[in-house]
């Protein structure tokens, strides 16, 4: 269990898919340039057993955007897309989306 205070600080920005391309001798891995309000930031997502880069450009999606910078295969991934899966299968990886549009860098909670 953590404390409400602990989880108040996550920064969950919306952010919008600019461009997705497959990494290299990865199976799972997509390089991702995301818009997250202003600025633009490279994430690597292990999402690519359930999308295909041409799925996930434009879609709007949830982004923790305060996370230290982690280098995956080579990419400085500067955040993280929320999604659910059932463990054991990463096919049912479902991104977490917006039901309604919202701008690029709207505070998420």
């Amino acid at each position: 269990m953590i404390s409400f205070q602990d989880f108040q600080k996550m920064e969950l920005r919306v952010g919008k898919i600019e461009a997705a391309e497959r990494v290299s001798g990865a199976d799972k891995l997509l390089k991702l340039t995301v818009d997250i309000g202003g600025e633009k930031r490279t994430l690597a997502a292990g999402v690519a057993v359930a999308y295909s880069p041409e799925e996930l450009t434009g879609k709007s999606v949830v982004v923790v955007t305060n996370l230290e910078p982690a280098t995956i295969r080579g990419i400085r991934s500067e955040g993280m897309l929320l999604a659910g899966w059932l463990k054991g299968d990463e096919s049912t990886i479902s991104l977490v989306t917006l039901d309604r549009e919202l701008p690029s860098g709207a505070a998420v909670s």
